[in-house]
Protein backbone atom coordinates (compact mmCIF):
# COMPACT_ATOMS: atom_id res chain seq x y z
CA UNK A 1 0.00 0.00 0.00
CA UNK A 2 1.31 3.44 -0.79
CA UNK A 3 3.06 5.50 2.12
CA UNK A 4 0.56 8.42 1.08
CA UNK A 5 -3.28 9.01 1.66
CA UNK A 6 -3.22 10.96 -1.55
CA UNK A 7 -2.14 7.75 -3.35
CA UNK A 8 -4.37 5.33 -1.74
CA UNK A 9 -7.77 7.14 -2.36
CA UNK A 10 -5.90 7.31 -6.12
CA UNK A 11 -6.02 3.95 -6.15
CA UNK A 12 -9.47 3.04 -4.94
CA UNK A 13 -11.49 1.14 -7.66
CA UNK A 14 -13.24 4.39 -8.87
CA UNK A 15 -14.79 2.75 -11.62
CA UNK A 16 -17.13 0.98 -8.80
CA UNK A 17 -17.34 4.16 -6.20
CA UNK A 18 -19.09 6.36 -9.41
CA UNK A 19 -20.89 3.44 -10.25
CA UNK A 20 -22.15 2.92 -6.65
CA UNK A 21 -22.35 6.52 -6.42
CA UNK A 22 -24.76 6.97 -9.98
CA UNK A 23 -27.26 3.65 -8.41
CA UNK A 24 -27.79 3.90 -4.86
CA UNK A 25 -26.51 7.68 -4.40
CA UNK A 26 -23.41 6.75 -1.84
CA UNK A 27 -20.38 4.75 -1.49
CA UNK A 28 -19.00 2.69 1.08
CA UNK A 29 -15.03 3.10 0.98
CA UNK A 30 -12.72 -0.02 2.02
CA UNK A 31 -10.52 0.10 5.23
CA UNK A 32 -8.62 3.32 4.17
CA UNK A 33 -7.27 4.81 7.29
CA UNK A 34 -4.60 2.40 9.64
CA UNK A 35 -5.31 2.27 13.03
CA UNK A 36 -2.17 4.65 13.80
CA UNK A 37 -3.62 7.34 11.88
CA UNK A 38 -7.42 7.14 13.25
CA UNK A 39 -5.64 7.67 16.34
CA UNK A 40 -3.80 10.37 15.00
CA UNK A 41 -6.74 12.42 14.24
CA UNK A 42 -8.27 11.12 17.70
CA UNK A 43 -5.49 12.91 19.47
CA UNK A 44 -6.24 16.13 17.91
CA UNK A 45 -9.84 16.19 19.62
CA UNK A 46 -7.69 17.62 23.16
CA UNK A 47 -5.44 19.78 21.26
CA UNK A 48 -7.82 22.92 21.00
CA UNK A 49 -4.80 25.07 18.41
CA UNK A 50 -6.30 22.50 15.85
CA UNK A 51 -9.72 24.32 16.00
CA UNK A 52 -11.21 27.23 14.85
CA UNK A 53 -14.52 26.33 16.78
CA UNK A 54 -16.46 23.74 18.83
CA UNK A 55 -20.24 22.78 18.74
CA UNK A 56 -21.98 21.40 21.86
CA UNK A 57 -24.82 19.75 19.63
CA UNK A 58 -27.54 19.39 22.73
CA UNK A 59 -27.29 23.98 22.60
CA UNK A 60 -28.63 24.36 19.58
CA UNK A 61 -30.65 21.06 19.56
CA UNK A 62 -28.39 18.99 17.03
CA UNK A 63 -28.38 16.36 18.87
CA UNK A 64 -26.23 15.12 22.03
CA UNK A 65 -22.46 15.29 21.25
CA UNK A 66 -19.79 17.40 20.29
CA UNK A 67 -18.14 18.50 17.10
CA UNK A 68 -15.22 20.83 16.58
CA UNK A 69 -14.22 22.21 13.21
CA UNK A 70 -10.62 22.33 12.30
CA UNK A 71 -8.42 25.33 10.77
CA UNK A 72 -6.28 25.99 8.39
CA UNK A 73 -3.85 24.49 7.36
CA UNK A 74 -5.30 21.24 8.39
CA UNK A 75 -3.37 18.56 9.82
CA UNK A 76 -1.51 16.57 6.77
CA UNK A 77 -3.95 13.78 7.36
CA UNK A 78 -6.99 15.44 6.60
CA UNK A 79 -5.89 17.61 3.97
CA UNK A 80 -4.49 14.92 1.93
CA UNK A 81 -7.67 13.15 2.17
CA UNK A 82 -9.76 16.46 1.45
CA UNK A 83 -7.27 17.02 -1.86
CA UNK A 84 -7.63 13.04 -3.06
CA UNK A 85 -11.24 12.79 -2.77
CA UNK A 86 -11.68 16.16 -4.71
CA UNK A 87 -10.59 14.91 -8.46
CA UNK A 88 -12.56 12.11 -8.89
CA UNK A 89 -15.84 13.61 -6.83
CA UNK A 90 -15.49 16.45 -8.95
CA UNK A 91 -15.82 14.30 -11.94
CA UNK A 92 -19.19 13.08 -10.74
CA UNK A 93 -20.59 16.62 -9.61
CA UNK A 94 -20.54 17.24 -12.93
CA UNK A 95 -21.59 14.66 -14.11
CA UNK A 96 -25.08 14.77 -11.93
CA UNK A 97 -25.30 18.66 -12.98
CA UNK A 98 -25.69 17.72 -16.83
CA UNK A 99 -28.36 14.70 -15.42
CA UNK A 100 -30.21 17.42 -14.23
CA UNK A 101 -30.11 19.62 -17.02
CA UNK A 102 -27.31 22.31 -15.52
CA UNK A 103 -24.13 23.41 -16.74
CA UNK A 104 -21.02 21.71 -15.14
CA UNK A 105 -19.11 24.33 -13.03
CA UNK A 106 -16.90 22.21 -10.47
CA UNK A 107 -13.39 22.52 -11.58
CA UNK A 108 -10.91 20.20 -11.56
CA UNK A 109 -8.88 20.35 -8.60
CA UNK A 110 -9.83 21.69 -4.78
CA UNK A 111 -7.40 25.03 -4.58
CA UNK A 112 -9.58 25.79 -8.10
CA UNK A 113 -13.05 25.17 -5.88
CA UNK A 114 -11.94 26.71 -3.04
CA UNK A 115 -11.16 29.81 -4.72
CA UNK A 116 -14.72 29.83 -5.51
CA UNK A 117 -15.80 29.55 -2.16
CA UNK A 118 -13.54 32.43 -0.98
CA UNK A 119 -14.82 35.00 -3.69
CA UNK A 120 -18.31 34.40 -1.88
CA UNK A 121 -16.67 34.99 1.65
CA UNK A 122 -16.61 31.20 2.36
CA UNK A 123 -13.30 31.40 4.12
CA UNK A 124 -13.66 29.40 6.96
CA UNK A 125 -12.53 25.73 7.03
CA UNK A 126 -15.08 22.55 6.96
CA UNK A 127 -13.33 18.99 8.27
CA UNK A 128 -14.31 18.48 11.71
CA UNK A 129 -13.81 15.82 14.31
CA UNK A 130 -17.22 14.25 16.13
CA UNK A 131 -17.38 12.99 19.56
CA UNK A 132 -20.15 10.95 20.63
CA UNK A 133 -20.58 9.62 24.42
CA UNK A 134 -23.46 6.73 25.63
CA UNK A 135 -26.65 8.35 24.54
CA UNK A 136 -25.36 10.73 22.27
CA UNK A 137 -26.49 10.79 18.51
CA UNK A 138 -26.93 13.38 15.50
CA UNK A 139 -30.12 14.95 14.22
CA UNK A 140 -31.03 14.29 10.81
CA UNK A 141 -29.32 17.30 8.73
CA UNK A 142 -27.30 18.78 5.73
CA UNK A 143 -23.91 20.71 5.84
CA UNK A 144 -24.68 23.60 4.02
CA UNK A 145 -22.89 26.87 5.10
CA UNK A 146 -23.00 29.41 2.11
CA UNK A 147 -23.92 29.71 -1.47
CA UNK A 148 -20.92 27.66 -2.96
CA UNK A 149 -21.20 23.91 -2.07
CA UNK A 150 -20.18 20.62 -3.25
CA UNK A 151 -22.61 17.96 -3.73
CA UNK A 152 -20.51 15.45 -1.57
CA UNK A 153 -18.78 14.77 1.56
CA UNK A 154 -16.68 11.97 3.03
CA UNK A 155 -17.00 10.13 7.03
CA UNK A 156 -14.36 7.90 8.64
CA UNK A 157 -14.87 6.00 11.82
CA UNK A 158 -11.96 6.55 13.95
CA UNK A 159 -12.60 3.94 16.54
CA UNK A 160 -14.41 0.49 16.39
CA UNK A 161 -18.03 -0.69 16.72
CA UNK A 162 -18.58 -3.15 19.00
CA UNK A 163 -15.43 -2.78 20.82
CA UNK A 164 -14.83 1.12 21.71
CA UNK A 165 -18.79 1.62 21.24
CA UNK A 166 -21.51 0.64 20.45
CA UNK A 167 -25.11 1.83 18.62
CA UNK A 168 -24.20 5.38 16.34
CA UNK A 169 -24.71 3.04 12.95
CA UNK A 170 -24.39 6.24 9.98
CA UNK A 171 -27.75 7.02 9.04
CA UNK A 172 -28.75 8.26 5.80
CA UNK A 173 -32.72 9.10 4.64
CA UNK A 174 -33.52 10.17 1.30
CA UNK A 175 -36.87 11.89 0.76
CA UNK A 176 -38.16 11.14 -2.31
CA UNK A 177 -40.76 13.32 -4.52
CA UNK A 178 -44.43 12.27 -3.92
CA UNK A 179 -43.54 9.05 -1.93
CA UNK A 180 -41.86 8.39 1.35
CA UNK A 181 -38.99 8.69 2.58
CA UNK A 182 -36.21 5.70 2.07
CA UNK A 183 -33.60 5.29 5.14
CA UNK A 184 -29.93 3.61 5.25
CA UNK A 185 -28.58 2.26 8.44
CA UNK A 186 -24.67 1.98 7.51
CA UNK A 187 -22.35 0.57 9.92
CA UNK A 188 -18.50 1.71 9.23
CA UNK A 189 -15.87 -0.18 10.61
CA UNK A 190 -12.72 1.62 12.31
CA UNK A 191 -10.70 3.07 8.97
CA UNK A 192 -13.28 2.81 6.12
CA UNK A 193 -15.24 5.89 4.96
CA UNK A 194 -18.72 6.26 3.51
CA UNK A 195 -18.94 9.27 0.39
CA UNK A 196 -22.50 10.78 0.52
CA UNK A 197 -24.79 13.81 -0.95
CA UNK A 198 -24.09 16.98 1.01
CA UNK A 199 -27.81 18.02 -0.36
CA UNK A 200 -29.57 16.43 -3.35
CA UNK A 201 -28.98 13.03 -6.04
CA UNK A 202 -30.36 12.90 -9.51
CA UNK A 203 -32.69 9.96 -9.79
CA UNK A 204 -33.24 8.29 -13.53
CA UNK A 205 -36.98 7.56 -13.96
CA UNK A 206 -39.43 7.28 -16.40
CA UNK A 207 -39.16 10.69 -17.59
CA UNK A 208 -35.32 11.15 -17.25
CA UNK A 209 -33.18 12.24 -14.18
CA UNK A 210 -35.59 14.11 -11.16
CA UNK A 211 -34.38 15.53 -7.90
CA UNK A 212 -34.30 13.78 -4.43
CA UNK A 213 -33.28 15.54 -1.51
CA UNK A 214 -31.06 14.01 1.50
CA UNK A 215 -30.25 14.36 5.28
CA UNK A 216 -27.29 12.30 7.28
CA UNK A 217 -27.51 11.60 10.84
CA UNK A 218 -26.23 9.22 13.56
CA UNK A 219 -28.15 6.55 15.71
CA UNK A 220 -27.81 6.55 19.40
CA UNK A 221 -24.66 5.55 20.83
CA UNK A 222 -25.76 3.41 23.64
CA UNK A 223 -22.20 2.57 25.21
CA UNK A 224 -18.61 3.60 25.05
CA UNK A 225 -17.51 6.57 23.36
CA UNK A 226 -17.52 6.85 19.03
CA UNK A 227 -15.33 9.62 17.20
CA UNK A 228 -15.40 9.55 13.26
CA UNK A 229 -13.96 12.68 10.72
CA UNK A 230 -16.02 14.58 8.12
CA UNK A 231 -14.31 15.55 5.36
CA UNK A 232 -16.11 18.85 4.01
CA UNK A 233 -14.88 20.21 0.69
CA UNK A 234 -16.55 23.99 0.78
CA UNK A 235 -15.39 26.39 3.35
CA UNK A 236 -18.00 28.00 5.55
CA UNK A 237 -19.41 31.60 5.76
Amino acid sequence: MPDRLAERVADLDWNSIQQSLDVHGYAKLPSLLNKIECKEIIETYEEEDYFRSAVNMARYRFGIGEYKYYHDPLPDILQQLREGFYPELAKTANRWLDQLGHVSNYPSTLTEFLDQCHKEGQTRSTPLILRYEAGGYNCLHQDLYGKVFFPFQVVFALNQIEEDYTGGEFMLVEQRPRAQSRGHVITLEQGEGLIFPTNHRPVLGAHGYYKTTLKHGVSTVTSGIRYSSGIIFHDAI
